[in-house]
């Protein structure tokens, strides 16, 4: 099945870039054509591109990697919250604070000030401080959650980091160039394509263009969680067979002869067999039942 359908594509606009006159001309290889003053991204190139990308994300997700999904646009911001959810992956979609990668031991005690915050509402300490205070602590608790929500549990860096719009998320780029992180980026006719390890050519200003893109990879995370799950279950059923394949003592009764030159077939011992008494005929049942029914 294919990741994604050129249908999709065109349905959801993906095609269309920007001006001429903003392009960006190291993204002339993604250009197939110019109309009425709009350039136009060469959408059998963006399958491709779709395509390596889907199989990266799949690959890190299946080793028990994370995946941070990043757009803080606006035209973005709900999608990137929403399939990173249902993927169970983190996201950042508010602002982008600098070095969330690169200094991320700070940021993980801006997160723990976070969950403290969260705990101090429904652990009885707003009963013993005043309004004003209870005021402050959630004021800082929101600005926190805002920023830093999407990242809350995450407790090391991803493996491998999702990008709208690297022409305004150029600082996330750069932090994750520097820490070695591998990046998949859908770039717009005015980005740059240099430096970033899976390029999507495609409009990254559609909403529609932008959900598309955050299914499949979302659909990436989930397809090699589900592939990881079964593993698990046939593991767990081979297990299950070993145990019940175990070596059963044979008994002295049921051992072969080989060796039939002193066999005597009177000195077998012969198996208890059941007195007939205990077996009743279907009348004496019948009769039995009666009897139950009698006061």
């Amino acid at each position: 099945m294919a990741v994604v359908t050129m249908k999709s594509l065109l349905e959801s606009g993906v095609h269309f870039g920007h001006q001429v006159k903003r392009w960006d001309p190291r993204m002339k290889k993604y250009i197939f054509a110019e109309r009425n003053g709009i350039h136009i991204i060469d959408l059998q190139k963006t399958m491709a591109a779709i395509k390596e990308a889907y199989d990266a994300v799949h690959k890190v997700s299946a080793a028990g990697k994370s995946v941070l999904f990043v757009g803080t646009k606006k035209q973005a911001q709900q999608a990137i919250a929403k399939d990173a959810e249902r993927c169970g992956q983190f996201y950042v979609n508010n602002r982008w604070l600098g070095g969330m990668l690169t200094n991320f031991t700070t940021i993980k005690k801006s997160i723990l000030r976070l969950k403290k915050l969260e705990k101090m509402e429904i652990d009885g300490t707003y009963e013993n401080i005043t309004k004003k205070e209870i005021a402050q602590f959630q004021k800082e608790k929101a600005k926190l959650e805002k920023n830093l929500g999407g990242i809350k549990e995450m407790k090391d860096l991803p493996g491998i980091i999702f990008i709208i719009d690297t022409h305004k998320e150029q600082i996330a780029v750069a932090e994750a160039r520097r820490m070695g992180i591998p990046v998949v980026a859908v770039v717009d006719t005015n980005g740059n394509p240099e430096g970033i390890d899976y390029p999507i050519p495609g409009n990254d200003d559609a909403i529609r263009a932008i959900s598309l893109f955050t299914s499949v990879i979302a659909n990436a995370v989930i397809e090699a969680d589900n592939e990881n799950g079964l593993k698990i279950i046939e593991n767990l059923q081979d297990e299950e067979d070993e145990e019940v394949t175990t070596d059963v003592a044979v008994k002295p009764d049921d051992e072969e002869i080989v060796d039939y030159s002193n066999y005597d077939p009177s000195k077998e011992t012969k198996k208890e067999e059941k007195p007939v008494e205990e077996e009743k005929t279907v009348a004496e049942i019948l009769v039995d039942e009666d009897k139950l029914y009698q006061d």
